[in-house]
């Protein structure tokens, strides 16, 4: 069952199409991987249904929603979450202060967001449960300027995640770090979602990383969608292998 659509949906950024009549589905508790070459319409496309961009045509349907014309907060109140490639933490709080705000956000308890973890039990508590998750409990107090990359990648991930959503948006999780790091991280990454029932859409460049944690791929090529399927259908498309790749599929001649 579908959680997510979209049909039809355009958006122009002056005479260049980024998103182009594209038709997108997320399953329900799928991990979805969404690649293509740069400028080819995925931060756009995400864009769009996070909300932080309006189209110009098209509809955007969540869990049986018309949510096109809805702001961000509304989006993250149905269910929507995101985190960034360029990582968006606060570097001066606390790691576990960084997920209270994301909890008293989601809360409504906007007018207390200079009360933090340590002056309200139950946030501390989920604050260190979802840190627990993530491999970070030992870092609760540590600023979150001070973490390693690797780190900070996967706080950005954890105070998305407290906002409980059901489609979470991930543009680039793994940019800027190791190849080592890069596998910890997804590993992780995934199995808190798929623990959680919840559907993942992952804007990635690094192809191991794509045909090793994905359920399904999504290929953008000019603002529209080129191809899409199983890692396997995705790797031996002859299309694919030839825009994206540069190189013939495999099994296919070369």
């Amino acid at each position: 069952m579908a959680l997510l659509t979209t049909a039809q949906l355009r958006k122009s950024f002056g005479d260049v199409r980024a998103v182009d009549g594209v038709d997108f589905a997320v399953a329900e508790g799928e991990v979805l991987a969404l690649i293509g070459s740069n400028g080819a319409g995925k931060t756009t496309l995400v864009n769009l249904i996070s909300g932080l961009v309006a189209p110009d045509a098209g509809q955007i349907d969540f869990r049986g929603r018309d949510i096109t014309a809805l702001p961000v907060v509304e989006r993250i109140r149905a269910g929507i979450a995101r985190s960034f490639q360029i990582v968006n933490l606060f570097d001066l709080l606390s790691v576990r202060d960084n997920l209270a705000l994301a909890i008293f956000a989601r809360e409504g308890k906007s007018r207390r967001l200079t009360v933090l973890a340590e002056q309200d039990t139950a946030v501390r508590e989920e604050a260190e449960a979802v840190l627990a998750q993530f491999g970070l409990q030992g870092k609760s107090t540590v600023a979150g300027g001070d973490l390693a990359q690797g780190e900070r990648k996967l706080l950005d991930v954890a105070v998305a995640y407290a906002l409980r959503p059901r489609l979470l948006l991930l543009d680039e999780p793994t940019s800027g770090v190791s190849t080592r790091e890069k596998s910890a991280i997804m590993d992780v990454v995934t199995a808190v979602v798929r623990a959680g029932g919840i559907s993942a859409v992952i804007i990635e460049h690094d192809m191991d990383v794509v045909f090793t944690y994905s359920d399904r791929i999504v290929v953008m090529h000019q603002g529209a969608i080129l191809a899409q399927g199983t890692p396997e259908q995705i790797r031996r498309n002859a299309a694919v292998a030839t825009t994206l790749l540069g190189a013939p599929a495999a099994g296919s001649p070369g």
